[in-house]
C-alpha cells in the first residue's frame, strides 16, 4: 500500500481504505461512472475480490447476503442512475433486516450537479429513509474520514446500510492525504442494575418467553444466549426468520414467529407474563400484524433488548428496557443463575412438545410433498450447510420443517423480498466455498434474479438451486382465495425448462415431479461439483403446509355466505 505522503487518485484512495477496513469481496456491476475505483482496485486484486455480477439488484443482495454471514459490512459498487435505482432492493432488505452494508455509488462530476446530468441523482433524498446515512465525497482528501464513518455506521447500534456516493471526478483527482485505521465498532452494554432487574423479574415469572432476532449477533452471542435458556429453563422463540439464532434441537427451543405461525405458540406470547425480547424490533410479521402485544403498554412484562437506542419504547413501552449489543448481552446474561428449580419447568415442557409436533407432516397423497424434500434435506445436509431462500408460500415448507443448529446457517430477508434466494446462494458459496450450500426458490422467485446462475459459473462455485415450479404466484394467489374467492387474475405464470435454463449455463440441471425421484436427483446434483438446478414440479393446489388453495377458497365462499 502506497505511503500516506505518495499522491494517489481518489479512487486509489478509496481502494485503499475499503481494503484497510477488512474488505475481501465487493459486489458489483461495472460502470464508467466510478472507473477511477475499479482501476484502484487493481492494486489489491491479490487480497480484494471484485465479484462482477449480471444486475445490480442481484449484486446488492448478494453484499446484504455477505454482510449476515460474516456481521461485517457486505460492499456493494454500482453505476449512477439505473444502477443505483436497481440496487435500492439490497438497501431496502439491509434496513429491515438490520445487516451491516455499503453502497458504493458513482455520481456525475462535481460541476455537474444539480442540473440533472447524464443518470443524475440525488442520492441523499432517494435513500434517505432505507439507509442509515447517505454521504457525497466532494472532496478527495475526505475519502479516509467518510469511508471510516460509513464502516463505523454500518455496525454500530443497530446494524443497517450506508451510501455513498461518489463523483467521478473525485475519483479521478491525485492528491495526498493520510490513511484511517481499521473501523471499531461501538456497541452499548447492559448496566449492572439492569440485568439485576432482570434477573429480579425471572424470579418473578411463571410463564416466561424469550424471543430472539435483530443484529449485532455472533456464534459467541447464541452460545451465551443458549447457556443463559439452559440455566433457566427458559423458552426461547425465533423471531421472522431468525431460526439460526439458537439450537432448534435444544430442548428450551418451542418455535418460529413466521406467517403461519403454530397456534399454541401465539397463544403461549399471548398468555405468558414476562416476554425477554433479545434483539428483536418485534416488528409486523413477529408480533402478528401488531397484535400479540397491547400498544403503547403490553399486557405482558416485557423486556426489550436492543442495541439501537431510537428502537426502544419506539412502538412498545418495556417495563426494562436494555440498550445493549447482543454479543455483550449474552456475556452478562449466561452468568445468571437461578437458585434453584424454575416454577415453569412444566410451562416450558408443553410448549417444546407443541413445537415438536408441527414437524410432523400431515397425511397427505400429492406425489411431490416438499415437507419430505425438506425432510430429506435434513437428513443429508451437514450441520453448517447454509439454506437461503426470498419470499413466497413455498418458504412456508422450509420454516416449518428444517432446524437449524448453527450460527449463519440460514440467509432469508425479514423484509419478505422475492429473489433473495438466488444471490444470496451465490454470495455464500463464494465466501464460503467448502460449505455446502442449497437455495430454495420458487418459481416466480426464481426468474427474478435467476440470470445470476452466470456468477455462479463464473466464479466456480457449486450451490445447488432448488426451484418449487407451482405455475403461479402462489402467495398472491392464496390471498386472492381468502379475499376474492373464484377470482383469479394475473398470478398465472408461462415458465421455461428451468432445468434446460440452467443447462444453458453451463450448470447441472434436471427435473423432478414425484418424491422418490428427489433422493437420488439431490446427490446427483451434489456429485456434479458445479452450480445445479433441481426443478421440482408440484401441484398448485399444495399452496401450505396445512390447507390447500381449494380449501382456502371454499372457506371463503362459506365466510361470504
Amino acid at each position: 500500500m502506497p505511503h500516506p505522503n505518495t499522491p494517489r487518485s481518489g479512487g486509489q484512495i478509496l481502494a485503499d481504505q475499503l481494503r484497510i477496513h477488512g474488505t475481501e469481496l465487493i459486489f458489483g456491476v461495472p460502470g464508467e461512472s466510478y472507473l477511477g475505483l475499479l482501476d484502484g482496485l487493481l492494486a489489491h486484486a491479490d487480497t480484494m475480490r471484485f465479484i462482477t455480477c449480471r444486475h445490480e439488484g442481484g449484486a446488492a443482495n448478494m453484499a446484504e447476503a455477505h454482510g449476515k454471514l460474516t456481521g461485517r459490512p457486505g460492499v456493494c459498487a454500482v453505476t449512477r442512475g439505473p444502477g443505483a435505482s436497481h440496487a435500492a432492493i439490497g438497501v431496502h432488505t439491509a434496513q429491515q433486516d438490520s445487516t451491516p452494508m455499503i453502497l458504493l455509488v458513482g455520481q456525475v462530476a462535481r460541476a455537474a450537479l444539480e442540473r440533472e446530468g447524464f443518470q443524475e441523482v440525488n442520492y441523499q433524498r432517494m435513500f434517505a429513509d432505507s439507509a442509515k446515512w447517505v454521504g457525497e465525497i466532494l472532496d478527495p482528501r475526505r475519502i479516509p474520514e467518510y469511508v471510516n464513518r460509513a464502516f463505523c455506521l454500518a455496525t454500530s447500534g443497530r446494524p443497517g446500510p450506508v451510501v455513498l456516493s461518489l463523483p467521478e471526478d473525485v475519483l479521478t483527482e491525485v492528491v495526498t492525504v493520510p490513511d484511517a485505521l481499521c473501523f471499531q465498532p461501538v456497541q452499548a452494554s447492559p448496566g449492572s442494575r439492569q440485568m439485576q432487574e432482570l434477573e429480579q423479574m425471572l424470579r418473578q415469572a411463571r410463564r416466561p418467553l424469550m424471543i430472539v432476532g435483530g443484529g449485532t449477533w455472533c456464534s459467541e452471542a447464541k452460545a451465551g444466549i443458549e447457556a443463559f435458556a439452559r440455566a433457566w429453563n427458559l423458552p426461547v422463540a425465533a423471531s421472522y426468520r431468525c431460526q439460526d439464532y439458537v439450537d432448534n434441537r435444544m430442548d428450551q427451543y418451542v418455535g418460529h414467529l413466521s406467517t403461519g405461525t403454530d397456534a399454541a405458540l401465539t397463544q403461549a406470547v399471548r398468555d405468558c407474563d414476562l416476554v425477554i425480547a433479545a434483539g428483536p424490533r418485534l416488528g409486523e410479521i413477529t408480533t402478528a400484524g401488531f397484535t400479540l402485544f397491547t400498544i403503547p403498554v403490553p399486557r405482558q412484562r416485557l423486556v426489550h433488548v436492543h442495541p439501537g437506542s431510537e428502537e426502544l419504547n419506539h412502538i412498545y413501552q418495556p417495563a426494562l428496557a436494555i440498550n445493549a449489543g447482543l454479543s455483550l448481552f449474552a456475556e452478562r446474561a449466561c452468568v445468571l443463575q437461578p437458585s434453584g428449580l424454575c416454577p415453569w419447568d412444566t410451562w416450558t415442557s408443553e410448549l417444546r412438545a407443541a413445537y415438536r409436533a408441527t414437524l410432523v407432516p400431515r397425511p397427505g397423497s400429492a406425489k411431490l410433498d416438499m415437507a419430505h424434500v425438506i425432510g430429506h434435506l435434513q437428513q443429508v445436509l451437514p450441520d453448517d450447510a447454509i439454506l437461503t431462500n426470498g419470499a413466497g408460500n413455498y418458504t412456508a415448507w422450509l420454516h416449518r420443517y428444517f432446524q437449524y443448529s448453527r450460527w449463519r446457517t440460514q440467509l432469508a430477508p425479514t423484509s419478505g423480498a422475492m429473489g433473495y434466494g438466488v444471490p444470496a446462494g451465490v454470495a455464500a458459496a463464494i465466501a464460503f466455498p467448502d460449505r455446502m450450500v442449497v437455495s430454495v426458490n420458487g418459481d416466480g422467485c426464481f426468474l427474478m434474479y435467476g440470470q445470476e446462475l452466470a456468477t455462479a459459473m463464473h466464479y466456480r462455485v457449486a450451490p445447488i438451486f432448488l426451484v418449487i415450479n407451482n405455475g403461479m404466484y402462489g402467495t398472491i394467489r392464496m390471498h386472492q382465495e381468502r379475499h376474492y374467492p373464484a377470482r383469479e387474475i394475473a398470478t398465472a405464470l408461462t415458465n421455461p425448462d428451468f432445468a434446460a435454463f440452467a443447462r444453458s449455463f453451463g450448470a447441472h440441471g434436471e427435473v423432478v415431479t414425484t418424491y422418490s425421484e428427489f433422493p437420488a436427483a439431490f446427490e446427483r446434483a451434489r456429485r456434479a461439483g458445479k452450480a445445479a438446478l433441481i426443478e421440482l414440479q408440484v401441484n398448485p393446489d399444495d399452496i401450505t403446509p396445512l390447507l390447500s388453495l381449494m380449501q382456502i377458497r371454499t372457506n371463503s365462499l362459506k365466510a361470504k355466505e
